[in-house]
């Protein structure tokens, strides 16, 4: 991978994969949902609609003409801390696709009428997002784990806070907020230095500066529970415990704990509460990392009646980890799986550049698959323990939807 910081602070992440025929272009923004003011919760992921519904020259119908016109595939997605807007072009059309993603990123319109109808489709988005009991449970419980942080605000925002967006709100975020020295473009397939230098001059229109990167306390966990209930047939349940920082050194040992735990069929939440059992179709755990705070958590999903049995056979999983540790054969067939999704999830060029721009935003630095490797093979039994301690041992926060009106 290599790197090129250009003079107005943009950086271009590249890596080149001759072999191939495609070409994957990045729009990575430092800024997500956790950055925002709470009357602007929601204006993260609004702004990321909104860049694809016309520019000066195109109409959002026109945009997605030309991409189809391309081949090309496009999207964008919104998390806690990023904004990402991407595409994928067979390599000869790679040049147009920048053209078509520099345009929408620089020369968006905003249109009134533009602004209304992508309200009304977000609005939609929360409704079906509140339908969904499995990330309903998960939504709530990150409130309840961070209730009083940035951490806790839904992505989509409220129906409220949707409400008040304009065009001035917009355009003074973007002009806060998408400062070239918080964007990196990130870049994967088969390239060559013209193309970068393309990417380059296509980039070269920021009419604002850099400032300094806002700074956040760290928020605090509170191992609550929440509560609710809706016209639903399945009761789902979601445990969450604090986890690390997407940097902590204990961070790999995280991650061979959640596979042994519950992130494989072998997994032992899989065997005892879906095969021993027949507690779940759904069972699993999972954890989400940022640059300051980060949490562990487990989701069920099962019938009200064996809503209790299930919870119980998951606190008694976790019980017998914290109790009896977990074995040096769990660990090495973890680190077989996560060394095989590592290897195997990097093939595609859209995979690459994904990695290639996180590791520039996380240690501003690649990180070789080789160093990586080396990283998760150096997790022992003493590491994974520790890690035990650190989390599990801790009360939990919890989240519960349940069937009623």
């Amino acid at each position: 991978m290599k790197k090129r910081v250009c003079p107005n602070g943009l950086r271009i992440v590249y890596g080149p994969m001759p072999h191939m025929r495609s070409i994957a272009v990045g729009i990575f923004v430092n800024v997500g949902s956790r950055y925002e003011k709470p009357e602007e919760n929601g204006l993260t992921h609004f702004i990321e609609h909104m860049l694809f519904k016309g520019t000066a020259t195109r109409t959002s119908k026109q945009i997605a003409e030309e991409f189809d016109r391309l081949g090309a595939q496009t999207n964008a997605f919104t998390s806690k801390d990023q904004t990402c807007y991407y595409a994928v072009s067979l390599d000869y059309e790679a040049k147009k696709t920048v053209d078509l993603l520099s345009d929408l990123f620089f020369h968006s319109a905003f249109r009134a009428e533009d602004i209304e109808k992508e309200r009304q489709v977000i609005l939609e988005e929360i409704a079906m997002s509140e339908d969904d009991p499995e990330d309903n449970v998960d939504e709530r419980l990150w409130q309840t784990m961070f209730e009083g942080s940035r951490m806790a605000a839904p992505i989509l925002g409220t129906e409220q806070t949707l409400q008040t967006f304009t065009k001035e709100k917009i355009e003074a975020f973007i002009a806060k907020n998408y400062t070239p020295d918080e964007v990196v473009i990130s870049l994967a397939g088969n390239i060559d230095e013209a193309f970068v230098d393309y990417v380059e001059k296509a980039f070269n229109q920021f009419t604002n500066e850099g400032r300094p990167r806002v700074q956040h306390e760290k928020p605090a966990f509170h191992a609550n529970a929440v509560s609710r209930q809706m016209p639903i047939e399945q009761a789902h349940l979601a445990i969450g415990f604090e986890g690390f920082a997407i940097k902590d050194p204990d961070m790999l040992s995280l991650i061979v704990l959640n596979n042994i735990v519950g992130d494989s069929m072998s997994s032992r939440l899989f065997q005892k509460v879906r095969e021993e059992n027949a507690l779940a179709y759904s069972v699993y755990s999972y954890y989400s990392s940022y640059e300051d705070v980060g949490a562990w958590m487990i989701y069920g999903g099962t019938s009200m009646k064996q809503l209790p049995k299930m919870e119980q056979t998951i606190l008694d999983v976790v019980k017998e980890v914290i109790e009896h540790g977990v074995t040096a054969e769990e660990i090495q067939r973890a680190k077989v799986q996560l060394e095989s999704g590592l290897i195997l999830g990097l093939e595609t060029s859209f995979d690459y550049m994904n990695r290639n721009a996180r590791n520039e935003f996380t240690y501003g630095e690649h990180r070789s698959i080789e160093r990586s490797l080396e990283e998760l093979h150096a997790v022992t039994e003493q590491s994974v323990a520790r890690v035990i301690e650190r989390v599990l041992s801790k009360p939990h926060a919890k989240s519960v939807i349940v069937s009623g009106k």
